[in-house]
């Protein structure tokens, strides 16, 4: 078949019911990302880990295994979905997840647990940057543009975000009635069946339309792409920075409940209204025009300030408000930057590309999280919170030059990308 038959099959014309054809054709990822997002053993591992000998230090141990394993392997992942298959890549991730919770499910000890941790993070290295590549293609093949990308990948966001709430309200009830551990045996055929919607979802296949090349090429153009580029250099650290203040408000937002000496019983809405950002910034995201300066003027204003509220405020109510709107407007943001990102890159790279930024994430958040806790410890979690502020003020003024960029009709992405086919062929022929 001609490299000419190819594209034409892969860039499809646009249909008369283009939203219905893309609504149908991603129903199998909305059906996996809700089985995946099903974690009933989520709201109660902490306890099933106590009960099986784990402390203050192996927790802390579990910890550094689960986060060294995405920056190792999401470039690779990502290059083997660029190669082989995304469709395939998801359901290596889905295994994984199943892996996971199935040897959690049947620790009795904490080496045993180690291992489970290590396929979480598997799970999490092998989806990242490959579930957005897949979502940004197919939009392009159903729709011939990327215009509806934000709203899809922000209703995964919101279908995500509604499981976990309501499997950590489900664990919670099912852990009370019977046991921990029990909470990862119901969860494993959920998880498992996520491999079977998968299945059923018809890859699109830009990522192939171009000629094949060697993997030292493939992995030379890459790091190009993502080290080199200066256009693309402002959207990388974007996508890095609002990555990180999300992770750290995930990890670190309840410290700031027990530096308040708040009740227990708050700390379920704290948690429920920091996963409900996911979903809400799914809903919002592509419709907070991020393009236009005056929006995100209005959005850095709300971004600083919530930061500065986590640096004074003693209140419980208020430091809950500001970790929220802070972790939402982050979540918007970082789906528009995906969207950029996934733009100003070929389909044959994508997968790799983005899975090279989701490296450089969790690269920049361990030292991060090292030194947060540090000062924290020392100082203080209101201390510890200017951090936040600094980089938020530094998203800001990123988001402010992409803005600005593209209201004078030189943003460093352009809105209407050439051809991905074409290219694919100029940048793997360079």
């Amino acid at each position: 078949m001609t490299r000419r038959r190819i594209s034409r099959k892969a860039v499809r014309l646009r249909r008369k019911h283009p939203r219905t054809s893309l609504q149908r054709r991603l129903l199998p990822l909305h059906v996996a990302t809700l089985l995946l997002g099903t974690a009933l053993w989520v709201p109660v591992e902490k306890l099933f880990m106590n009960e099986i000998g784990f402390d203050a230090a192996s927790v802390g141990i579990m910890a550094a295994v689960y986060a060294a394993v995405p920056p190792i392997i999401e470039i690779p992942s990502g290059i083997l979905a660029d190669r082989w298959s995304r469709r395939g890549v998801l359901i290596v991730s889905s295994i994984a997840a199943s892996l996971s919770v199935a040897i959690g499910g049947i620790s009795t000890s904490v080496p045993m647990y180690f291992a489970s941790a290590f396929f979480l993070g598997v799970f999490f290295a092998m989806q990242s940057g490959t579930l957005e590549a897949v979502v940004y293609d197919t939009v392009l093949e159903e729709s011939g543009d990327s215009e509806e990308f934000e709203g899809r990948i922000g209703r995964l966001r919101m279908i995500e975000s509604v499981a976990l709430v309501g499997s950590g309200l489900a664990g919670g009830l099912l852990a009370g009635l019977t046991s921990p551990r029990l909470t990862y045996f119901v969860t494993v055929p959920l998880t498992a069946l996520s491999i079977v919607a998968l299945l059923k979802f018809r890859e699109p296949q830009l990522h192939r339309a171009a000629e094949p090349v060697s993997l030292r090429g493939h992995l030379h153009v890459t790091y190009r792409t993502i080290a080199r580029r200066d256009q693309l250099r402002p959207i990388v650290a974007l996508a890095v920075l609002t990555s990180l203040i999300m992770t750290v408000m995930f990890e670190f937002g309840p410290l700031w409940l027990v530096a308040l000496a708040a009740s227990t019983v708050l700390y379920g809405p704290h948690w429920a209204g920091l996963m409900s950002t996911l979903g809400l910034g799914g809903l919002l995201a592509g419709k907070v025009r991020l393009d236009r300066p005056a929006t995100v003027a209005g959005i850095a204003g709300l971004t600083i300030g919530a930061g500065l509220l986590l640096t004074s405020s003693t209140d419980v109510f208020v430091v809950t408000v500001a970790q929220i709107v802070l972790v939402l407007l982050m979540v918007v943001a970082n789906i528009h930057v995906t969207r950029l990102l996934h733009d100003a890159v070929p389909s044959t790279i994508r997968a790799g590309v983005g899975s090279g930024v989701g490296a450089i994430s969790w690269m920049t958040f361990l030292p991060f999280a090292l030194v947060f806790g540090l000062v924290s410890d020392t100082f203080g979690v209101h201390p510890a919170g200017w951090m936040i502020v600094g980089v938020t003020v530094l998203t800001a003024a990123l988001l402010a030059r992409e803005a600005l960029a593209h209201g004078r009709g030189a943003a460093g992405v352009e809105s209407a990308p050439a051809p991905p086919v074409e290219a694919a062929r100029m940048e793997l022929a360079a």
